[in-house]
């Protein structure tokens, strides 16, 4: 393929390589994107930035006529992509997301009422949790505290912290005024945690902003193996997307996308061995524990959002349940990869998943 191509691999850390070479941002997990832009059209130029935000790199490949507006166009994003983080972060106590657990940590008090930002994902939430039958479920965030100090001491949970953080997981227990934009939680102590969700809404609505505000529809934004492409490259039809092998027998498989959202959920690097159990960051809502087996999970849906949460449905599911939830997804496609006991790829994807692929 000609011109200069961007690669994002799912990680936590990025660098910038000038122009004319490759541009590559490791990220840990199994999706990788080149952003091809061939010949551009006239007085338009290809302009790559990058902003660390919600734990990772962000990056924002764009389409602009001058380099002082692309600058203008991607700090805005930046700046929407952190407004975002400042209110979803489970990191920070000063995060809107925090505040209303704290309001609701001792006592169930009356319903609170937040942001159109963090009303909207918590709707997109719910939405997913009742389909999944609960396979994605943002009130996990009890569990994932100890499954964090688990990866670091390398010790399973306390059983009897265990315990105490799943009795407040349920997305049953979230309870949202779609009038009163209020939310109440129903149990105390809940912890919600918007990191299956944040980074592809996020995604959109940098995408978004450098739509409406900047008429820049050539644009690709990419966070932690979640990568939204707005219009394709001028000159091209598809911004052209690769998704890493998971074992070394496998070859990559390439996506062709346009105004359209891909994200890979997987074990590559984010995991805990212990007792000789291979534990992924992925977690069973209904279990609480870690996903067991090496496995990657690709969605590609119609916006980040919704493929940024439905990998983690996917992931959780049994195939059959998990192809019907995408078949029953407008536009979205799947593609599984199992590894067997002998450490063999075992592929399943669903029905609209050859239509992403080259011809």
């Amino acid at each position: 393929m000609l011109g200069l191509f961007a690669i994002f691999v799912i990680g936590a850390w990025g660098y910038v390589i000038p122009p004319g070479e490759p541009c590559q941002s490791r990220q840990g997990s199994l999706a990788e994107t080149r952003a091809v832009t061939g010949t551009a059209r006239q007085n338009v130029s290809r302009f790559e930035f990058e902003s660390k935000h919600m734990g990772t790199t962000f990056r924002i490949v764009l389409h602009a006529t001058d380099e002082a507006m692309a600058k203008r166009a991607a700090t805005a994003a930046f700046e929407r992509i952190a407004a975002i983080d400042n209110c979803m972060s489970d990191y920070k106590q000063t995060s809107e997301l925090m505040q209303l657990c704290k309001a609701f940590a001792t006592e169930v008090g009356e319903p609170r009422k937040v942001s159109d930002d963090l009303f909207f994902v918590l709707s997109k939430a719910e939405e997913l949790s009742k389909r999944s039958e609960g396979a994605f479920d943002v009130t996990v965030g009890p569990v994932v505290q100890l499954w964090r100090h688990a990866r670091r001491t390398q010790e399973l949970p306390d059983p009897k912290e265990f315990a105490a953080a799943r009795a407040t997981v349920g997305y049953q227990k979230v309870k949202l005024d779609a009038t009163k934009k209020t939310v109440q939680l129903t149990t105390p102590g809940m912890l919600l945690d918007l990191g299956g969700i944040a980074k592809g809404f996020a995604a959109d609505e940098a995408l978004k902003l450098l739509r409406e505000k900047f008429s820049i529809k050539s644009a690709l934004v990419g966070a932690y193996g979640d990568i939204t492409c707005g219009d394709p490259p001028p000159g091209k039809e598809f911004w052209t997307v690769d998704i890493a092998p998971i074992a070394k027998s496998q070859k990559p498989r390439t996506l062709q996308l346009a105004n359209a959202s891909v994200s890979t959920s997987g074990d590559l690097e984010q995991f805990v061995v212990i007792n000789g159990v291979r534990y992924s960051h992925v977690l069973d809502p209904k279990t609480g524990l870690g996903l067991t087996g090496r496995r990657s999970v690709t969605v590609i849906a119609s916006n980040g959002t919704t493929a940024d949460s439905m990998t983690k449905a996917v992931s959780v599911l049994p195939p059959e349940q998990a192809l019907k939830l995408v078949e029953e997804t407008a536009g979205a496609a799947a593609y599984i990869v199992v590894l067997d006991k002998n450490e063999k790829p075992v592929v399943t994807t669903s029905k609209r998943f050859p239509a992403f692929e080259p011809k």
